[in-house]
């Protein structure tokens, strides 16, 4: 490898010894959502309700749009988390107290952050820890849009799988230094 080059380590996750109560996590992607995810995800999951699907059904309702499908957001903003919280997840162990306060519409984008409630030691598994978080996406206007508590497993410094065995050297990678530097 050539002096100019060097391995950067990038983002490897946050592992239990890194999360402490209280913590508050703004997750860095958001999403604008889309009628083809809507439709999508509905559909997939063999969801039939009309609110969803049908545009001329949801004109019918007192929001006069298709509104989104509340498990797809419930994925998405889980998804959006796992950056900050579960990177480095054993399991998942629940979602409770799932609460939906406002509705969410096509072209809604939404963000999200999360709070650390408690963090524990497994009793059963040595090499990992216990965390519970409380999850909130919201909308474009700050609108809280989903809120519910997560506990999930996550390992502990130096216990989690590592890939390093996979990767090739760096020596490709010094040839194309070496033909820009031409």
């Amino acid at each position: 490898m050539s002096e100019a080059m060097r391995v950067v380590i990038g983002w490897e996750g946050r592992y239990f010894e890194d999360f402490t109560v209280g913590d508050i996590y703004y997750h860095p992607m958001a999403r604008t959502l889309t009628t083809t995810d809507n439709q999508w995800f509905t559909l997939v999951t063999q969801n039939t309700s009309k609110t969803h699907l049908d545009a001329e059904f949801a004109k019918q309702t007192e929001y006069k749009l298709p509104l989104m499908n509340s498990t797809f957001v419930l994925a998405l903003v889980t998804g959006q988390s796992t950056i900050d919280l579960s990177f480095n997840v054993y399991a998942n162990l629940g979602w409770d107290e799932v609460r939906l306060p406002a509705p969410v519409f096509e072209g809604d984008t939404i963000y999200s952050r999360s709070t650390v409630l408690s963090v524990r030691p497994s009793g059963s598994k040595p090499t990992l820890g216990i965390v519970k978080v409380g999850t909130e996406g919201y909308n474009q206007h700050g609108v809280v849009v989903i809120r519910y508590q997560r506990t999930f497993m996550v390992y502990r410094q130096g216990f989690g799988p590592h890939l390093e065995g996979n990767r090739p050297d760096e020596s490709s990678l010094a040839e194309m230094h070496l033909a820009n530097d031409r």
